[in-house]
């Protein structure tokens, strides 16, 4: 394997499209509670960091919310008013966890994560799921007011974050398509969430922060306008909605992605996998991409299966690092 620490290899490919230091050997996703139930009961060690004892590379991740509460509802702007004082507390952070974390990121033994949450996810937890989708038209005002609040909320988040260290890259929460495509157009994306990204993003950029962004589903038709506002990239790119990481790499040379791995064949054998690795590998080898599972590992996956993943990924990375040294000869 690589002598580079998990960090360098990160940002390698992240930054530069550069893969001659090798991949870095990740699981973005935190672990379904049935999936680790599972484990448990077949032999995994309890409150354990299971990312080391699989033989995973480290991150650290901060999901930072403008909510203290996730029992709060609004159906229009009384709703709002009320619960207003209960939201965009400020920023506190851990000065010990911070420095501890800085400590590991300079030493390279992890790379630093920020979750934010973004301009269609944010109103929709406040709305509810199908009240959010009339909310476009019933309380378009509202929904503006919503989104310039957690705009100047988010940015708060980065100044104090960036006091401590600086994460290597952050992800806006979003889901805003589902397995046949986007939930809204364009047009409304341009009108309601534009202004948010136009604030948000040039923060995290000239602190050298990649922006990315995470949303299930049918991705593909978005990313052109996500790569308008300034954006770099998404994850995790779910192959049972049809996305397509090697269309996506040829389509868009620069775009950073992270996962694409079929979490469906994780529980097929060992055939099944290297045939997976063999689909992903031309957008791999491109650069700007690090393989990981497409969404959380099920439940049907065994700790036998999760641990031969891991081996066929560190695997998969060392061929495409020896190809690489070959190529340089």
């Amino acid at each position: 394997m690589s002598n580079y620490t998990t960090r360098e290899r990160f940002l390698s490919v992240m930054r530069d499209g550069d893969l001659s230091k090798g991949l870095p050997i990740i699981e973005w996703a935190g672990w379904w509670n049935l999936t680790y139930e599972n484990w448990i009961r077949q032999g995994a060690p309890e409150n354990t960091n299971l990312r080391k004892w699989y033989g995973l590379d480290e991150h650290y991740q901060i999901w930072y919310r403008p909510s203290k509460s996730g029992n709060v509802k609004v159906s229009d702007e009384k709703d709002y008013d009320k619960i207003r004082p209960d939201l965009y507390p400020e920023p506190r952070f851990n000065p010990e966890n911070m420095e501890n974390h800085r400590k590991r990121q300079e030493s390279g033994d992890e790379f630093l994560w920020l979750t934010l949450e973004g301009p269609f996810w944010y109103p929709r937890t406040l709305f509810g799921i199908e009240d959010h989708l009339f909310a476009f038209y019933d309380h378009p005002k509202l929904m503006k007011r919503m989104n310039q609040d957690l705009a100047e909320f988010n940015i708060k988040i980065i100044e104090e974050m960036c006091r401590y260290y600086t994460p290597d890259f952050m992800t806006f929460a979003e889901d805003m398509s589902y397995n046949h495509g986007p939930m809204i157009s364009y047009n409304m994306m341009d009108e309601f969430m534009k202004p948010f990204y136009l604030q948000v993003i040039p923060e995290l950029t000239k602190r050298g922060i990649i922006p990315m962004i995470d949303s299930d589903g049918d991705i593909e038709p978005l990313i052109p306008w996500f790569e308008g506002v300034g954006l770099q990239g998404i994850l995790p790119l779910e192959r049972m909605a049809g996305v397509d990481v090697n269309r996506i790499r040829e389509n868009h040379p620069h775009w950073r992605m992270i996962g694409g791995f079929d979490k469906t064949v994780m529980h097929l054998g060992e055939d099944a996998m290297r045939q997976e690795f063999e689909r992903i590998k031309p957008a791999v080898q491109k650069g700007y991409y690090i393989p990981s599972c497409d969404h959380q590992t099920p439940p049907a996956v065994s700790i036998d299966d999760y641990k031969l993943y891991v081996k066929l990924l560190k695997e998969f990375s060392q061929e495409l690092l020896s190809e690489i040294r070959k190529e340089i000869k």
